[in-house]
């Protein structure tokens, strides 16, 4: 076991707020959302805004440290623009009630496309949103209809013409390379398109297929329901994605981490959180918390249900602690998502040069095959190990860990 503290220091919290209700269920969708009656919208307000209002008390319960201090709020889901003015507003609301938000903080909302009415535009203005991702997937309207997305090009335009005029400039756009019919030439259009709109922030992911999503057990089980036989192969979808970092970079807005691109300055805040190992709590289905433990020498992480149904009836949190040997492989596995990797010197200092010893060979193997690459101390992913990244993070978990 080692004795060094955890790279996590008292620090501003990031807010997470998770509303999982939908329009409809994408076929790629493997989150803990889902489409629910409006009838219980307002019940899931209640139990969200409780939750709130009990984090000092949650907080305690599991050992961790607790800062009232924030400065990162992001809502996402699901649609939470799927609720309506009041519900929104009263979520804000308990949140400067129990938090001290900075006045620069940035607050997130995700949105889908079309559900930007001007009620919904004037209450996130209201409540100080400053960033809207707007989960656009595709320009294509054909390709995102054949997923389930109900919006349409022009829609999108219009929702970030409605957003700018309203004050709120800081535009993220979705993209994900590898969905069904998708074509280079369909590709190309997506990203002409994102370029064109000038929104300072992108987020390009390649398609998942895996059994938590309807579209991906199709594929697995080599099926045609929702359009899987049209699903471009590994190798292009990969290539999709490599065109995107060429013409994202090429356009001034930089990769910063795998799957996300930014011009200077518009990185997102909150996510940081997550790839530094910052403290952050998550309130609502399937949202997950990481705090600073009281003892001092470890973190301590905990998540709600991943079920509306257990959520709302108060079914308790799942909780671990993660010792320092857990926080070293963290360090890598998170740190290494990020275009500027990790520093090995950094590393040592807080987690001693015998801990770091046991990953040498690990690191010297995977920059042999080309997955990483390292510049003084600092080791980063390669483009090759950017696309094979679950590969690399594999080396840096141990067999018995409980990540």
């Amino acid at each position: 076991m080692l004795s060094a503290c955890v790279i996590i220091i008292q620090m501003p919290l990031g807010l997470y707020i998770s509303v999982p209700f939908c329009r409809t269920k994408c076929t790629y969708c493997n989150f803990a959302s889902d489409v629910f009656s409006h009838a219980i919208f307002e019940k899931y307000v209640s139990r969200l805004c409780d939750e709130i209002g009990s984090a000092k008390q949650t907080a305690s319960q599991m050992d961790g440290c607790l800062d009232r201090a924030v400065d990162s709020i992001y809502f996402g889901g699901g649609t939470p623009t799927l609720l309506d003015v009041a519900q929104l507003e009263r979520i804000f609301v308990t949140i400067r009630q129990n938090f001290a938000v900075h006045a620069d903080a940035e607050i997130t909302v995700e949105c889908a496309p079309g559900t930007l009415s001007e009620p919904r535009v004037e209450v996130l203005n209201r409540c100080g949103v400053n960033r809207v991702s707007l989960g656009v997937q595709s320009f294509v309207d054909y390709e995102a209809a054949s997923v389930g997305r109900l919006h349409m090009r022009d829609v999108v335009l219009d929702d970030i013409a409605r957003l700018r005029s309203a004050g709120i400039s800081h535009i993220n756009v979705d993209l994900i390379a590898g969905l069904p019919h998708q074509t280079r030439e369909s590709w190309q259009h997506s990203l002409d398109e994102l370029i064109a709109c000038g929104v300072q922030h992108a987020s390009v992911y390649m398609l998942e297929v895996d059994e938590d999503s309807r579209l991906g057990r199709e594929l697995i089980a080599g099926g045609q329901k929702y359009h899987a036989h049209f699903v471009p192969g590994e190798e292009l979808t990969a290539d999709f994605y490599e065109v995107a970092c060429e013409r994202l970079n090429g356009a001034g807005i930089r990769q910063y981490e795998i799957s996300n691109f930014a011009r200077a300055g518009f990185e997102s805040r909150h996510n940081l959180k997550y790839w530094t190992r910052q403290p952050y709590l998550g309130f609502g289905v399937d949202a997950h918390s990481m705090l600073l433990a009281t003892d001092a020498n470890s973190a301590v992480r905990f998540s709600n249900p991943d079920s509306l149904e257990k959520y709302v009836a108060g079914e308790p949190k799942t909780r671990s602690i993660i010792d320092s040997e857990f926080a070293l492989q963290e360090a890598f596995f998170l740190g290494l998502r990020m275009n500027c990797g990790v520093s090995l010197h950094e590393l040592a200092n807080s987690f001693g040069e015998i801990a770091m010893a046991s990953y040498a060979d690990g690191i010297a193997d995977l920059i042999a095959a080309g997955l990483l690459t390292r510049e003084n101390d600092a080791v980063r992913l390669t483009s090759r190990g950017r696309l094979l990244s679950n590969e690399v993070f594999e080396r840096f978990i141990s067999v018995d860990s409980t990540l």
